[in-house]
């Protein structure tokens, strides 16, 4: 397929892999102020791409198209595909082309070698929250991007929520911590809800409970500026429900439990950017 001939190139940003992550930030950027026509995607899988292209109305261009079309080129793919992407891109860059990666491990370092010499590349750490524009993502520059490049990369993950710069040696742990980190949420609200069940509640109504609650409590943390043990503490009686709860969570070691899941995602985000170097 060739490009839309309304697709301006320098404006336009191509979206490399069309997955969650991928068609969240499709979702999110044309939700805020990217408009269709900005935005192309290129996707391996006929038939995701065709449902990318029919839901949001954007292009779906082949690699060779996709590059021509944008000077923003998002790569979205598994890192186990990054290989043979940066294989095809590399021939199609151009001078003034801004890569911006949300692959989770991938070094900026490996970009960087794969592509003409001085592309600028920016690595971020995105998560699927963006589909409801309430992302967390910290980004990075690679070591030919300058605060141009960050600048546009932090304008394009805007869109879908919040955006901090850490410095690349950080990226592993932020992946552990807030791209891993909805999945932590969501296992606690199921063992929530499977409580309130056992508890004998209807499954709606644990589920109406506990996802209200959930919300409320992140609302506090974000806006009332105090720490969360302060928070926990006003929750919790001396002598009362709470803190036999909490007794029982320590006594069960969640709190040594999750430290210890978080490191093995970090050191599973160290492994992938190995394994691809």
């Amino acid at each position: 397929m060739r490009a839309d001939p309304e697709v301006t190139t320098m404006n336009a940003l191509a979206i490399f892999g069309g997955g969650k992550i991928g068609e969240a930030l499709v979702s999110g950027l044309l939700r805020g102020e990217r408009m269709i026509g900005e935005i192309v995607v290129c996707e391996r899988h006929p038939e995701r791409a065709a449902h990318l292209s029919k839901t949001y109305g954007v292009p779906a261009l082949s690699l060779v198209d996709a590059t021509a079309a944008a000077q923003v080129l998002l790569i979205a793919v598994k890192p186990q595909d990054i290989a043979g992407l940066l294989d095809g891109l590399a021939p199609n860059i151009k001078p003034g082309h801004l890569v911006v990666s949300v692959a989770a491990g991938i070094p900026t370092a490996r970009i960087e070698r794969s592509l003409p010499a001085g592309t600028p590349v920016v690595r971020v750490m995105p998560n699927t929250p963006a589909l409801v524009d309430q992302a967390m993502s910290a980004i990075s520059a690679g070591r030919h991007a300058g605060p141009e490049h960050l600048a546009a990369a932090e304008a394009i993950l805007a869109s879908v929520g919040k955006v901090v710069r850490v410095p690349e040696s950080q990226q592993d742990a932020v992946t552990a911590l807030s791209g891993s980190g909805p999945a932590y949420f969501f296992f606690l609200v199921e063992a929530m809800i499977d409580a309130g069940i056992l508890l004998g509640l209807p499954r709606t109504l644990a589920a109406d409970l506990i996802v209200q609650t959930a919300l409320g409590a992140a609302t506090m943390l974000r806006d009332s500026g105090e720490h969360p043990v302060q928070l926990r503490e006003a929750v919790t009686s001396p002598g009362g429900t709470t803190i036999m709860a909490v007794r029982e969570l320590e006594r069960h070691g969640v709190r040594a439990a999750l430290i210890a899941a978080i490191e093995a995602a970090r050191d599973r985000s160290v492994e992938l950017g190995r394994e691809q170097m």
